[in-house]
């Protein structure tokens, strides 16, 4: 008991007298609290103020450049994100898997439930929305991530969006998360989208082949590719670059 301090001491008293006495066994105590942590009240979960009950990195943001913002993911974004996946057919497209309009509610419970992703509703520069983006496979001990999951209307392809958005996303990932790494994947036979992350600068890490089965069955061999930490300055030049260009 002279180990004990006064506020365990009763109980701790009492317990040994129920033991020896042979009384039936005490419920778990439920000693007091010593008081908040040294470093202060915790901080609110910006996650479980938005109704997700998820891991906390990276938090919400939004994201905005002149060409395109990126805001949370959100139901309320429904009806517009079914308008633009319906520019182009998207979904129709074999190499990809972008959601139809009878499955887009679906995918947005699914992208906010899944607690490796933030993913992120797009409007172009007239505050249109016209596509899905998402920070995924999410890793705070290692402080790297995927963007992925993406897709834009038709009519918001081959503009300045997708290289603003990459900016931004890469932007926020290397200077405000402090990332090592960040990768692109996408089906090896999906040109176009293997010739716009190269634009970016990604170097191509390696093929995974055989390494998805895709909806129609067929197996996907995955194209690996990444920026690091220390390529970013460079990478960073060349995406501004390219957004201030004479078009």
């Amino acid at each position: 008991l002279n180990k004990c301090d006064e506020a365990e001491r009763p109980i701790v008293s009492e317990y040994f007298q129920r033991v020896f006495n042979g009384a039936p066994k005490l419920a778990r105590a439920r000693y007091p609290p010593r008081g908040p942590p040294a470093d202060g009240p915790a901080k609110p979960d910006p996650w479980l103020e938005l109704g997700v009950n998820r891991m906390r990195w990276p938090e919400p943001c939004t994201l905005a450049g002149s060409h395109a913002t990126l805001r949370l993911l959100s139901a309320d974004h429904h009806v517009s994100l079914c308008e633009a996946v319906r520019d182009g057919d998207l979904w129709k497209l074999w190499v990809t898997n972008v959601p139809s309009p009878e499955g887009m509610r679906a995918e947005i419970e699914r992208r906010l439930s899944l607690p490796t992703m933030c993913p992120f509703t797009v409007f172009d520069g007239s505050g249109r929305v016209v596509g899905m983006t998402t920070y995924m496979n999410t890793d705070a001990t290692h402080k790297r991530l995927e963007i992925g999951s993406t897709w834009y209307a038709r009519s918001a392809q081959r503009t300045p969006l997708n290289t603003q958005c990459k900016r931004l996303l890469l932007a926020h990932a290397f200077e405000a998360l402090d990332c090592i790494a960040v990768e692109f994947r996408t089906h090896r036979l999906n040109t176009p989208s293997r010739r716009a992350i190269e634009r970016l600068g990604a170097q191509l890490d390696g093929i995974l082949r055989s390494h998805l089965r895709a909806a129609d069955g067929t197996l996907r061999d995955t194209a690996v590719y990444s920026i690091t930490a220390a390529e970013w300055p460079t990478v960073r030049a060349h995406l501004d670059w390219q957004l201030a260009r004479p078009r």
